[in-house]
């Protein structure tokens, strides 16, 4: 074979085998390649395809579970979305598990009996983590009924108990509560209060009676006063005769009659007389409505405390996730028969979830995991053979290509040298012929 000629040909011959041909009309074939499994390769055992239709009539109906599972969620802890939305979601659930158990299913074909172990647990584990999210809305919606008893029953509770505290921090006399523990945030504004009202008397009195005392002082050194301007003013030894011929007050009493009146005017006596008069009024006006505020105000109080109940129950809690959770746990543990019941069915559901994965654990090599396993072997081989025959035909090729190389540098090495002789030499001649010129001029100038 000459150096020129390619290691091995540009195209294999190809390799006539045999054909199989696959059934027409297989209705039920797109349930199989679900799963991913070779048509052509099961026909060579049609005895493993009804195994394998209900396998992956398996994988569609845990997917259609777990949107179905989706979607009550959404529509139960979240029932203010519309259908469109709540069915979306259950779609796109459904394609994520059915995705998610065919990639899982698909990667067990062919695992024997001794590797089938090891290779099924994480996926074992991965397919029971998807149960779990696809079967505690399923349990959720199986106890819905004692559920929503347990959360009703809950919530009224939790009401009872936010009233009696409402009762206990507003007492019916009104009474502060502010410094007691735990009243904090229960205290409640009612006005009308006997307590309130009794403390308005108190203020009342207290201004009225500081007021009495302030104007009795005011009265006191008014009066007195007004008796140095009778003593000035009344008597008529000290009156001075007056220019028109008449007696008259001398300039003493006017002096203490300008300052009674500046007096009276300028400490507001009249001032503060009206106001005694209004306080007084006001005391007897609150201590008529004392004596009836307990019949108005307990009503009132009892009014407030059912207000105040029923804003606090509206907005508690009873259709979130994590409520109906407890809820549903609660239950579950109200006694030994029930904690059981809840159990298996959550144990079902998710044996159920990870059917995929527990059908392959559970049931041993097929003819066609065999057939596949060695198709695999018979691949790599034919791999491996084909990688060590594209190397060897590398590794010719690359020989040829040094040895092409090694000649065309030789061949131009041997082209320079020669090249390379021919300018030597052609130096030599020309100075030879020089020399000799020169010598021919030297003899001719001889004598």
């Amino acid at each position: 074979m000459s150096a020129d000629a390619p290691a091995r040909p540009a195209v294999l011959p190809a390799v006539h085998r045999p054909v199989r041909r696959v059934r027409p009309g297989m209705l039920l074939s797109p349930l199989r390649r679900l799963i991913g499994v070779d048509e052509e390769l099961l026909e060579r055992v049609p005895q493993e395809r009804a195994r394998y239709t209900w396998y992956g009539a398996i994988v569609l109906n845990t997917a259609l579970l777990g949107g179905a599972s989706m979607a009550l969620a959404f529509a139960t802890v979240r029932d203010e979305l519309p259908v469109p939305v709540v069915v979306s979601v259950g779609v796109v659930w459904f394609w994520v598990v059915l995705a998610l158990d065919a990639w899982l299913v698909s990667g067990t074909h062919g695992v024997l009996s001794r590797g089938r172990l090891k290779s099924l647990l994480p996926r074992l584990a991965l397919s029971l983590l998807v149960g779990l999210t696809i079967a505690e809305p399923l349990l959720l919606q199986i106890f819905d009924k004692e559920i929503h008893q347990q959360t009703a029953a809950g919530n009224t509770r939790d009401a009872d108990a936010y009233r009696g505290m409402l009762v206990s921090c507003n007492p019916p006399d009104g009474a502060d509560t502010t410094t007691r523990a735990g009243c904090g945030g229960y205290q409640l504004n009612v006005p009308g209060s006997p307590a309130s009202v009794h403390r308005q008397i108190q203020d009342t009195t207290a201004r009225a009676t500081a007021l009495q005392a302030q104007l009795q002082s005011l009265h006191k050194t008014l009066s007195a006063k007004q008796d140095a301007e009778r003593r000035e003013c009344d008597d008529p030894a000290k009156w001075i005769y007056g220019a028109n011929g008449r007696h008259d007050v001398g300039d003493t009493c006017l002096r203490a009659r300008a300052d009674a009146d500046d007096y009276r005017r300028t400490s507001n006596i009249s001032t503060y007389e009206s106001e005694l008069a209004t306080l007084t009024e006001q005391s007897r006006t609150l201590t008529a409505k004392e004596a009836s505020a307990g019949a108005t105000y307990r009503p009132a109080l009892d009014r407030a405390i059912a207000a105040k109940t029923r804003d606090h129950a509206a907005h508690l809690d009873d259709s979130g996730l994590l409520t109906r959770a407890n809820a549903l746990g609660e239950v579950a543990w109200s006694d030994w028969y029930a904690g059981f019941v809840a159990v298996v069915l959550h144990l079902l559901l998710l044996a159920v979830d990870a059917l995929p994965v527990l059908v392959k654990l559970m049931s041993p090599s097929t003819a066609y995991d065999r057939l596949l396993t060695a198709q695999l072997d018979a691949t790599r081989r034919l791999h491996t053979a084909d990688l060590h025959l594209h190397h060897a035909s590398t590794a010719v090729l690359h020989e040829a290509d040094l040895h092409e190389a090694t000649r065309t540098a030789a061949a131009r090495m041997s082209r320079l040298d020669h090249g390379l002789r021919l300018e030597q030499a052609e130096r030599t001649a020309e100075f030879r012929a020089e020399l000799e010129m020169r010598a021919a001029r030297i003899l001719r100038g001889a004598p």
